[in-house]
């Protein structure tokens, strides 16, 4: 074998391990975005199930006489804000988050009032429908926490795969950024309160 040959093969060798070890990081990389993007996805879902589940609350609460309409008011809208404000999984930015998080801890506390004033009217703490949506909302706010858990669970498998040495020469080649977690606003790691057992004495 001729001796100019064999830095060639070692070159060669060397190029192709890069050329595999950088498929390999990018491939990952983005099976593991993806996924974190999906599992984001299933946060708004769980949150929009919640919303409907208030539209029909409020549709419930609608009926009865004399209900305060300034409490109606306050859900309306915030249910209202709260639907509406979405984001897209490609732009999972911090100020995007914290718009998501603060419409829905909005319409947390309107929900909350809502609830407190019912106690006033005893034929809707009777209402068959409200105690088939406290089941449901309670088992939807529980959807939620497991969801927003998966995301950060997500988010922190990625961040680690791009943050980790040597992948991290890597990542800002394949301009692979690092992702946001769902950070929960003071207090709001416990559910609301949306408990319709309105037959329990005090």
């Amino acid at each position: 074998m001729k001796k100019w040959l064999i830095p060639v093969i070692v070159i060669a060798v060397i190029v192709f391990g890069i050329y595999k070890w950088a498929v390999g990081f990018n491939n990952e990389a983005v099976v593991l975005q993806e996924d974190a993007k999906t599992t984001w996805s299933n946060v708004e879902s769980a949150y929009q199930r919640r919303n409907d589940l208030i539209g029909n609350l409020v549709k419930t609460v609608q009926g009865a006489a004399d209900f305060e309409k300034s409490t109606l008011t306050q859900v309306i809208e915030a249910r209202a804000k709260a639907t509406s404000t979405t984001i897209n999984a490609n732009n999972l930015t911090p100020e995007k988050m914290a718009q998501f998080q603060q419409a829905q801890a909005g319409l947390s506390g309107a929900l909350s009032k809502l609830l407190l004033v019912v106690e006033r009217y005893p034929d809707l703490k009777a209402n068959k429908n409200f105690l088939e949506l406290q089941s449901q909302l309670e088992g939807t706010e529980n959807r939620i926490n497991v969801a927003r858990d998966r995301f950060n669970e997500g988010v922190n498998k990625y961040n680690k795969h791009i943050k980790v040495f040597p992948n991290s020469l890597l990542a800002g080649v394949f301009n692979f950024d690092e992702m946001d977690r769902y950070k929960s606003n003071p207090g709001s790691e416990n559910a609301p309160d949306v408990n319709f057992d309105f037959n329990k004495k005090k």
